[in-house]
C-alpha cells in the first residue's frame, strides 16, 4: 500500500494509524531508505540506528543477503534516471522509456516489501514515500493500492514556511515559498487523480476529515482498502495510542509512542500569500471541497 500526496499533508499520521490495524506494517518513506538508512544510518522509528535495528537488519538479509553500501550508491542513481517528477507525463501516458531500468528499480522495492511483510508477519505493508512519480513507477509493474492524502493547500504552504529541525540530526528541514508549494500541491494531487483514471486503486482522504472524526475516517478508509479495522481500541475520541513503528524515514511523528492527540497545528500565512496559494490551486481546491476564504475545509 502506498501513501501519496504532497509533504506536510498528514501522510505520516495516516500511515501510523493504518499501521495499528491488524496485519498492517508501516515502513516509513522507503524512497529514502538507501540514503538515510543504509548510508547515513539515521534512526529507525524504534529509536535504534538503522544498522542496529533488528527489524531492518532482518529485512536486509531476506531481501539482499544484507544491506550493501554499493547498492546505496547504485539504486539512488537509478532513481535519478527513472523516478523523477519531470517524467510524470511520460509515465502517465504509459510511453515506453527506460523499461529495463524501470523494471530493475521496481524490483528492488518489491524485494523490500516482500521481506518486510515476512519479517513483520504482515498481510500488508505501507510505504509512505508520497511521491507521485514513484507511485507511477510501482503501478506500472506491481499491483498497488494508493491512499491519496489531501490537505488544504494554504495550510500546507504555511507548514512549508516553518523552520523545523530533523530530530535525527538536528539539521533544518527544507523550506518552500508559498508559490512553490502551491505549484507542487497542484502537480502532485493532479498526478494522483490521473493515476486513478488509469485504473489504479486510489482512495482519497482529507487530512481535515481525519482530524475532525478519526474513528469514522479510519473505519471508512479501512473498508475501502479491504483492511480489517478490528476494534480500533487504539483510537479514543481525538487521541490515538501508538505502538513502536519501524519506519525508515518521515517526519518526527514516526518516533511517537503512546497517547498522541490528533489535532491541527495551524501555522500563520500572510493574507497576500494565502490568496496567492488560493488562486494557483483554485480548480483542485474547489474540487476537494475547500472554501475560498478559510484554511480548513468543509465537507461537500
Amino acid at each position: 500500500m502506498f501513501v501519496g500526496g504532497l509533504g506536510r499533508s498528514g501522510s505520516t499520521l495516516i500511515e501510523r494509524l493504518l499501521g495499528e490495524l491488524p496485519g498492517v506494517a508501516p515502513l516509513g518513506e522507503v524512497v529514502h531508505l538507501w540514503d538515510r538508512g543504509v548510508r547515513a544510518d539515521e534512526p529507525c522509528g524504534c529509536g535504534q540506528p538503522f544498522s542496529r535495528c533488528p527489524f531492518w537488519t532482518k529485512v536486509g538479509e531476506h531481501a539482499f543477503g544484507q544491506w550493501r553500501q554499493s547498492q546505496a550508491g547504485w539504486l539512488p542513481s537509478l532513481r535519478m534516471r527513472v523516478d523523477r517528477t519531470r517524467r510524470l507525463p511520460v509515465l502517465a501516458l504509459g510511453l515506453p522509456s527506460r523499461e529495463a531500468e524501470l523494471a530493475e528499480y521496481v524490483r528492488s522495492y518489491s524485494r523490500i516489501y516482500a521481506a518486510a511483510a515476512e519479517v513483520a508477519d504482515a498481510r500488508v505493508v505501507v510505504d509512505s514515500s508520497k511521491h507521485a512519480s514513484l507511485a507511477y513507477c510501482l503501478a506500472s509493474i506491481m499491483k498497488l493500492r494508493v491512499v491519496h492524502v489531501v490537505r488544504d493547500p494554504r495550510a500546507v504552504a504555511a507548514s512549508w514556511r516553518r523552520r523545523v529541525r530533523r530530530p535525527e540530526n538536528g539539521r533544518p528541514m527544507t523550506r518552500w515559498t508559498p508559490a512553490r508549494t502551491a505549484v507542487h500541491w497542484l502537480a502532485q494531487n493532479l498526478a494522483f487523480e490521473i493515476l486513478r483514471r488509469r485504473g489504479v486503486r486510489v482512495v482519497r482522504v482529507r487530512h481535515e476529515d481525519l482530524l475532525r472524526d478519526p474513528r469514522t475516517t479510519v473505519v471508512r478508509l479501512a473498508a475501502r482498502l479491504g483492511l480489517s479495522a478490528g476494534g480500533l481500541d487504539f483510537l479514543d475520541g481525538r487521541h490515538a495510542r501508538l505502538g513502536v513503528a519501524h519506519t525508515v524515514s518521515g517526519n518526527p511523528m514516526r518516533f511517537s509512542v503512546g497517547p498522541v492527540e490528533l489535532r491541527d497545528r495551524p501555522a500563520p500565512l500572510p493574507r497576500a500569500q494565502r490568496w496567492l496559494v488560493t488562486a494557483l490551486t483554485l480548480p483542485l481546491l474547489l474540487w476537494y471541497g475547500y472554501r475560498l476564504a478559510q484554511t480548513s475545509g468543509a465537507r461537500r
